[in-house]
Parts: C-alpha cells; sequence; structure tokens
C-alpha cells in the first residue's frame, strides 16, 4: 500500500519502507549466543561478516522511469517529474487589443477615414492630427466634415484637441472619455 509521500512522487522522509517492496533475506548463520567477547569483535567488520553481507542478494532497484514527453522540470531520484509548487510560472500577458493610433495626411493630403472608422469601431482610439494642412484652410475643413459624418454615422463622438482644432480624438469603441473635466496635458499635474 502506497502512503502520502508515494503518492506525491516524493521520498519518504521517515526512511520506512512500503509493504509491497521485497524483503531482506535472512540471514542462513545460527545464533550464536551473544556475550561481551563477540559484541566487541563485531564492532569491526571481519571476514566472516563481510563474506556473509556479500552472500545475501542485494535488493533489486526498479528501473528509472521516462519523464513524460515535453517534461522539462526537476526529478525525483526515482525519475518520476516533480512538481515544484513553489515556483510560479506566469504565461506572458496578451497583446493589447486596442492601439491607440496616430493619423496625418498623405503626400497626396488624404485622410484614410474608411480604414480609419473600422480601427475605431475595433476599439481603437484614433488622433487626426490635420496641422500638416497649415496653409490649406478650406481642405482642413473638409477633412473636420468628413471625420464628423464618419463618427455620426458610427454614433461615435469627435473631440478638439486643441484650440484651434487641428488636433482631434475619435475615441474607439467601448472607450470612456471624461468630458466634464476639460483638463488635457501636464497642467493638471502641476
Amino acid at each position: 500500500m502506497a502512503n502520502l509521500w508515494q503518492f506525491f512522487g516524493l521520498p519518504d522522509p521517515d526512511g520506512s519502507t512500503p509493504v509491497n517492496r521485497r524483503q531482506p533475506a535472512r540471514a542462513t548463520q545460527q545464533q550464536r549466543p551473544v556475550n561481551l567477547e563477540t559484541r566487541t569483535s563485531e564492532a569491526s567488520p571481519t571476514e566472516e561478516s563481510i563474506e556473509s553481507m556479500a552472500a545475501e542478494s542485494p535488493p533489486t532497484l526498479q528501473p528509472l522511469r521516462a519523464p513524460p514527453l515535453g517534461w522539462s522540470g526537476p526529478l525525483t531520484p526515482d525519475g518520476e517529474p516533480f512538481h515544484d509548487l513553489a515556483v510560479v510560472s506566469a504565461r506572458p500577458p496578451p497583446p493589447p487589443r486596442n492601439a491607440l493610433r496616430y493619423i496625418a495626411p498623405d503626400e497626396m493630403k488624404r485622410l484614410p477615414t474608411e480604414a480609419m472608422l473600422q480601427r475605431v469601431m475595433q476599439g481603437d482610439t484614433a488622433i487626426v492630427d490635420l496641422r500638416p494642412l497649415v496653409h490649406m484652410e478650406s481642405h482642413q475643413m473638409a477633412c473636420r466634415r468628413e471625420i464628423k459624418h464618419k463618427a455620426d454615422d458610427a454614433r461615435i463622438s469627435v473631440f478638439a484637441l486643441d484650440a484651434e482644432d487641428k488636433l482631434l480624438m475619435v475615441p474607439g469603441h467601448n472607450v470612456v472619455v471624461d468630458m466634464a473635466k476639460h483638463e488635457l496635458g501636464l497642467t493638471a499635474l502641476i
């Protein structure tokens, strides 16, 4: 019958042998009366005691088991995998699902509003920078109107991050924006 230590694959600290193991063979020599002379002579090994030890069969050792496939942890002396519960192996955090996207006009002075709206509906927040269009006031207004119409169709609000309305924020789906404070930048922290 196995004990608790064997259940967990650990060696028994008491050193007791389980019942199912083979008992060592008994000595076939005659029992000698114990007297003081023999007791002192048995303290040091003699040829007779060495021969009697050699005559006994050595205990049979169980072959070491192969660890499970893919096991990279420690092993017990019996070859069993040892699960150290004190070792914490955390999984790497999953990649973020939402992102902050910076969008600026391309070399043809166009904004990718369709692709931007798809990413916003997935949860990304878009920051649209219209500052490169500094000398094109009418084109800036057209880009603002296009962003506003796309956001209204998706039922999303557009926020201006600066006083000139050249830096716009379109929050992603399920992104909460606090509209009561109106504090931007580091001035609120100082």
